[in-house]
């Protein structure tokens, strides 16, 4: 697990606060032999099961199209600790899609249940399919994101002087509005934001990393001198494409390691580049603020389901190969990290195209910010879907 501490500290006491609120009753001892009230248990069985499929049909969703398998193929299905995944999962029955709805009481009253009544029902209830594209490799590509954590000011000064800002008034939906060149530099776009400004950083490369992680923790200090935790979610973009600053790098020559502490490292050595490399991507991300209890500060702002995403539960995904609201079996080895678990595709992204392609919530913080700046390693995909007796239920 990447964060074990942090789920240490969090995630366990927040089931206990979830289940409050879910009206949830006690399950029995995992060694008793009482069923999990309301939820159909399977015959004892081992997790292995038969690898004949012939009776299950091949699904084309979108892009990919999805090959059903036995439980056997899912790489550490034996021993992922579920209950980090059922987390994220009471997120997605909070808005969850109609296949999935039916089945979102069950799994808040198996949010106290031990790992084997958890598993034993993901066999009772669910069939895996491996993600494969209509056409070539099946191997995919996996990133992370994650949520920065900076200082900010309400006004200018003492050396923050980096505005990040709500959506202009005149802002349209699929209309290209100022690039980012435009708005450093012409006056218009500047009149056209006077007034949206929600805080000021003090490094232009901060700003530019939180518009592409698309969120980020701003400990900021108002007028009058007191600090306060908030949160900007994303609110919209001026309508340019994406254009990576790494790529542009690349084919300038001018590094060959393309991940953040590369450039970081390109940036130090040319300081006087740093507007000719950020006007590289004309693209800007428009904020809103949000508040930041602490409840809020244990999960992850919302993601494209609409619900917060966990930390190392939560993925990115393409919608056009899986629904949001899915759970998934991820697989990626590499010098980064080694992940054989159970997450939520609970997001998406601009980049993130493709029907293997994921793009992992690695959390908040210094940490997250490494891994997140490092990552880029094989993927491979299981969606798990309601078996066709289960997508019956009233």
């Amino acid at each position: 697990m990447v964060f074990p501490q942090f789920f240490q500290r969090t995630l366990t006491g927040l089931v206990a606060a979830l289940l409050l609120a879910c009206g949830t009753t006690p399950l029995p001892a995992p060694d008793s032999a009482s069923a999990v009230p309301g939820v159909p248990q399977p015959p004892v069985a081992p997790w292995v099961l038969p690898d004949s499929m012939a009776s299950v049909p091949a699904l084309v969703r979108g892009i990919s199209r999805w090959q059903p398998v036995a439980w056997s193929e899912l790489p550490g299905f034996e021993s992922d600790a579920l209950f980090e995944a059922w987390n994220a999962w009471l997120k997605s029955c909070e808005r969850p899609g109609p296949v999935f709805a039916p089945l979102c009481p069950e799994v808040r009253r198996l949010s106290i249940g031990s790992a084997s009544e958890q598993r034993q029902w993901l066999l009772a209830r669910l069939q895996p399919y491996r993600v494969e594209p209509l056409q070539g490799a099946v191997a995919g590509l996996l990133t992370a994101y994650y949520e920065p954590e900076l200082q900010g000011r309400r006004v200018p000064g003492a050396g923050f002087s980096v505005p990040l800002y709500q959506p202009p008034l005149n802002l349209k939906a699929r209309q290209p509005w100022f690039s980012r060149q435009e708005i450093d530099t012409q006056a218009a776009a500047q009149e056209a934001l006077r007034g949206r400004e929600i805080v000021y950083l003090s490094d232009p490369v901060q700003a530019l990393v939180l518009q592409i992680q698309g969120s980020g923790r701003i400990k900021v200090t108002e007028p009058d001198g007191r600090i306060r935790d908030i949160r900007l979610a994303y609110a919209g973009h001026n309508g340019h494409p994406y254009q990576s600053i790494g790529r542009w790098l690349l084919d300038q020559g001018a590094l060959r390691d393309a991940t953040w502490p590369g450039i970081q490292a390109w940036l130090q050595q040319n300081p006087q580049r740093v507007n000719e490399l950020l006007w590289r991507n004309p693209r800007v991300v428009f904020f809103k603020e949000e508040a930041l209890g602490e409840f809020d500060a244990a999960f992850g702002p919302k993601g494209a389901q609409g619900v917060p995403l966990t930390p190392g539960r939560s993925i990115a995904v393409d919608p056009q190969s899986i629904p949001y609201g899915t759970p998934v079996w991820l697989a990626s080895a590499g010098p980064q990290v080694n992940l054989q678990r159970l997450v939520l595709a609970q997001d998406t992204g601009s980049a993130i195209r493709g029907a293997v392609r994921a793009d992992y919530f690695a959390g908040w913080g210094e940490a997250a910010g490494e891994l997140a700046g490092r990552l880029k390693q094989p993927l491979r995909l299981w969606v798990l879907w309601p078996k066709p007796s289960v997508m019956a239920l009233p």
